[in-house]
């Protein structure tokens, strides 16, 4: 399968995935909600996340944008998620650069996962990334530094649960290293 249509449909998937499902579902960390945040596990910059070594920046902006804006529009959140995914596709490469071995260009044809990079970079990859996307969100989204705690607490329980839901994902939908049949 083409590596477009493959991103294609990874696209397709992840953000009916976060709008058809996650979307609708809210969460709460605590049994006595009084004063706790609400969230939402975002997983759509996995999107980002997981496009191929070799794009470059431009590109990467073009498409952070639009997985962006395609939140926006179904959210009704008024650039919000372009925002933060913008700046996560922008810092993606040196994220990268700082935990490969190897420069990205002897990376051909291959993708961030955890077959390529390893459990722990990769979490790491991710959750810095994934991390730092809740951070601008909902900085944004608050646009009141009055209550830091309460947003700590939500960006903290947002970006783990997140990444559970994540790892879930990879779990379910990547192949196996001894899985070839």
């Amino acid at each position: 399968m083409s590596i477009y249509v493959r991103n294609f449909l990874r696209f397709c998937i992840i953000m009916l995935l976060q709008l058809l499902i996650l979307n609708k579902i809210t969460l709460r960390w605590w049994l006595q909600p009084s004063g706790f945040p609400i969230f939402i596990p975002y997983v759509y910059p996995l999107f980002i996340l997981l496009l191929p070594f070799e794009i470059t920046v431009p590109l990467l902006l073009v498409l952070g944008f639009i997985t962006g804006i395609t939140m926006d529009t179904f959210m009704n959140t008024a650039g919000l998620h372009a925002c933060a995914t913008v700046l996560i596709a922008y810092l993606r490469t040196n994220v990268l650069n700082a935990l490969l071995p190897k420069n990205l260009s002897e990376y051909a044809n291959q993708s961030p996962s955890i077959k390529n990079m390893g459990w722990v970079p990769f979490l790491v990859y991710g959750g810095f990334l994934i991390l730092l996307h809740h951070i601008v969100f909902f900085t944004i989204e608050l646009w009141n530094l009055s209550n830091v705690g309460y947003l700590m607490l939500k960006i903290l329980a947002s970006s783990v649960t997140s990444m559970l839901f994540i790892i879930v994902y990879l779990l379910l939908f990547t192949r196996q290293s001894g899985s070839r049949g």
